[in-house]
């Protein structure tokens, strides 16, 4: 089997631990998952199978879409339900309106700083890892982009919404910083991801269903049908890792006259596209 399964995530394991349990299901070794999910969150996790492992580099820059619940009084040491309660505070009501306005502040290209626990490395040692062995580190920003956010429910110091959002951004910390904009300790008390690049969780099994097997595996060609795509009538031109005269400045697929995926080609700045990834 070769191709791409759009995963469930269930709460209680991380993304390594789904990873094993299909590499177990389908008896194979070649599996690799795109984008991490935290242990608690559910949702949308892309499993590229055997070769089509190939492309998980070209679907982890996708952007992400989520469902999140921001719990308002309360922080914790991981941001998260699950963490250590660092501070409280009596939640009073904020109007509507504020809250909304304060959650579509934070549209647009901006700094974040990831959670102390977080899977980041610094000089080659993981977050988490300082953050259990008490050692102080700095913890560097980095650019996002939330593309939209929208409140979807509000109730008491619970507010649920969706937001769309750049590879790498940390839910989590958006959380924190909307509850200090509205003046409060707060954490993220849930995560669903339902959209990964184009992929949708209505479009997931669960892992039961793949155990069961009831479920589709996606082809290459599908997976990568969103970008531009140049045919070739000598394959032999990708094979032997050619470059191809092109005016293009991005990275397209190369196909050939059956639209079989043959390579993610790239520019070399000098008016050519080289070959970034054999997909044979």
């Amino acid at each position: 089997m070769d191709g791409i399964v759009l995963i469930n995530k269930p709460a209680g394991m991380t993304s390594h631990d789904v990873v094993n349990k299909l590499r177990k299901i389908l008896h194979t070794k070649k599996v690799g998952h795109c984008g991490t999910l935290d242990p608690d969150a559910t949702g949308v996790l892309v499993v590229c199978i055997n070769k089509a492992t190939k492309v998980l580099q070209f679907l982890t820059s996708e952007s992400k879409e989520y469902v999140a619940t921001l719990n308002l009084g309360v922080s914790t040491d991981t941001y998260d339900a699950s963490g250590k309660v660092l501070e409280t505070k009596e939640y009073q009501k904020i109007d509507d309106d504020k809250i909304i306005a304060c959650l579509k502040s934070f549209i647009g290209k901006q700094e974040q700083k990831p959670p102390l626990y977080s899977a980041i490395k610094i000089k080659g040692k993981k977050l988490y890892e300082y953050a259990r062995s008490g050692e102080n580190v700095e913890v560097p920003t980095r650019v996002v982009t939330i593309d939209y956010i929208d409140v979807l429910e509000i109730k008491e110091n619970l507010i649920k919404f969706k937001v769309g959002c750049s590879k790498g951004t940390y839910i989590r910390s958006l959380c924190f910083d909307i509850a200090a904009k509205l003046g409060y300790p707060g954490h993220m008390q849930d995560l669903i991801r339902t959209k990964s690049g184009k992929f949708a969780l209505n479009d997931c099994f669960t892992l039961e269903e793949i155990e069961a097997g009831k479920f589709n595996c996606l082809s290459i060609e599908t997976a990568l049908s969103d970008f531009k795509q140049l045919e070739v009538e000598d394959e032999n031109i990708v094979y032997h890792g050619k470059k191809i005269k092109s005016d293009l400045n991005e990275q397209v697929v190369i196909v050939n006259r059956n639209k079989k995926v043959l390579a993610v080609y790239g520019p070399d700045g000098n008016g050519y596209l080289k070959n970034i990834r054999g997909l044979w």
